[in-house]
C-alpha cells in the first residue's frame, strides 16, 4: 500500500500535488517548501529561506519550523506526501534506527547534506560565572549517577577543588534535541570514559553504559528549556550564577550579553571551532526527501541556495555558521547538486 502511494505521489506534478499522503489521510496540494528540525540549524535555515524568497519571487516563502532534531527527523520519516516535510535540520547525523524508520514507511530514497559546523558551547552571563571546564567535570556535575555512583555535588567546588563554591545551575537543551545528542556524545560520554571500568563497560554492557554514562540528573540542578535556545540566553544572562548550553552561533549573536567558557583551555571561537581546537564542535545537516524533489515547487531552488551561502564569507558565515572545510563544501555541493541518496553507511 504504501509502495502504490510513493509511486503514485512521483508520478504527480508540482502543479497538482497528491491529495493522499501515507497516513492514508486527505493532504490535498502544497505548493511552498516544508522543514523542519533542529533549532541550532534553524537560524541558518531562516536565513536561506530569506535568500531564496529573495532569488525567486514566483515561489511562496518556506515554512521552516524549530521543532527539534529527534522531532524534525520522526516527522520527515512519517512517509511520502504533502502531509510530510521535505526537509529534516539536523545539529548531528541521523541514527540508524531513525534511518530503519524512513525505509519501514516508505522513505526510501534520502540526501544527506553537511551544510557546515558549529560549536556545542557554555556559556555564562557578561560578568557572571567563570568556569575552566573539561568533559570529566562536566560529567560530575550533570551526571545522573557519575561513575556509578550518587550524585552529591551542590556547588562547583564540590566537583574540582579549583572552581568557585556556587551551586551548580545549567540551562540546556531537551533530550530530543540534537545540541542534547551532542551533549552526550562529545562531553558526557569524553568525561565518563575518563574511567578505565566505564570504558570497559561500554563493551560488557552497553545499556548500563549509556544509564551512567549520558543520564543526566534531575534534581534541578540541570534545567531543560525546551528547543529555544535563545531563552536559554535570556536565562544565563539574568543569572550571573548560570552556566548555559547552545550552538556557537547563539554566543556569537548574543556577545553583548554572554560569552563562552573554555573547555580544556580552548575557549569557543571561529578558528577554534573550525579547526578542532575547541573539544565540542559537531557537523550540521540537512536531509532530503528525493520523492519530493519534483512535485514541491521551489525545493531544487531552495537547497540550491543553501550552497550559495554556505562557504567562507558567505550569508550564512556572517550569522554565526562555521564553514567546512573545502573539500567537504566541494563533495557537499556534488550531493547537492547530482541528489546522491544516502545508503545509512556508518550511520549508528
Amino acid at each position: 500500500m504504501k509502495l502504490t502511494k510513493t509511486l503514485a505521489f512521483l508520478a504527480i506534478s508540482s502543479l497538482a500535488l497528491a491529495a493522499c499522503d501515507n497516513t492514508g489521510g486527505a493532504g490535498g496540494t502544497r505548493d511552498s517548501v516544508r522543514v523542519v528540525g533542529s533549532s541550532t540549524v534553524f537560524p541558518f535555515a531562516k536565513k536561506v529561506g530569506e535568500l531564496f524568497a529573495q532569488a525567486n519571487p514566483g515561489f511562496k516563502a518556506p515554512l521552516i519550523e524549530s521543532t527539534g532534531t529527534g522531532g524534525g527527523i520522526n516527522l520527515f520519516c512519517a512517509g511520502v506526501g504533502p502531509n510530510t516535510p521535505d526537509i529534516a535540520n539536523a545539529s548531528r547525523r541521523m541514527k540508524a534506527s531513525e534511518f530503519e524508520e524512513c525505509k519501514a514507511n516508505g522513505v526510501t530514497e534520502i540526501v544527506e547534506i553537511q551544510v557546515g559546523l558549529d560549536g556545542l558551547v557554555f556559556a555564562s552571563a557578561k560578568g557572571g560565572i567563570e568556569l575552566n571546564l573539561t568533559p570529566e567535570i562536566v560529567y560530575k556535575a550533570l551526571a545522573a549517577k557519575p561513575f556509578g555512583k550518587d550524585q552529591t555535588a551542590q556547588t562547583w567546588k564540590d566537583v574540582d577543588p579549583s572552581l568557585p563554591a556556587e551551586p551548580i545551575l545549567v540551562y540546556g537543551p531537551p533530550s530530543t534535541s540534537g545540541t542534547r545528542d551532542s551533549l552526550k556524545e562529545l562531553i558526557l560520554e569524553v568525561g565518563c570514559k575518563t574511567d578505565p571500568a566505564m570504558a570497559a563497560l561500554k563493551d560488557s554492557d552497553e545499556d548500563q553504559y549509556e544509564k551512567l554514562c549520558t543520564e543526566v540528573r534531575s534534581d534541578g540542578k540541570y534545567v531543560d528549556q525546551g528547543e529555544q535556545d535563545n531563552l536559554i540566553v535570556q536565562k544565563i544572562s539574568g543569572n550571573p550564577k548560570a552556566v548555559g548550553v547552545f550552538g556557537y552561533s547563539f554566543l556569537e549573536e548574543n556577545m553583548d550579553k554572554v560569552h563562552g567558557l573554555p573547555v580544556n583551555g580552548a575557549v569557543p571561537s571561529y578558528e577554534n571551532v573550525s579547526t578542532g581546537k575547541y573539544a565540542a564542535a559537531r557537523e550540521m545537516f540537512i536531509y532530503v526527501k528525493k520523492a519530493h524533489l519534483e512535485a514541491i515547487p521551489g525545493l531544487k531552488q531552495f537547497i540550491t541556495e543553501w550552497t550559495k551561502n554556505w562557504g567562507q564569507g558567505g550569508a550564512l558565515t556572517k550569522i554565526g555558521l562555521i564553514a567546512s572545510p573545502a573539500d567537504k563544501l566541494a563533495a557537499m555541493e556534488k550531493a547537492a547538486t547530482d541528489m546522491t541518496v544516502m545508503d545509512g553507511t556508518g550511520l549508528k
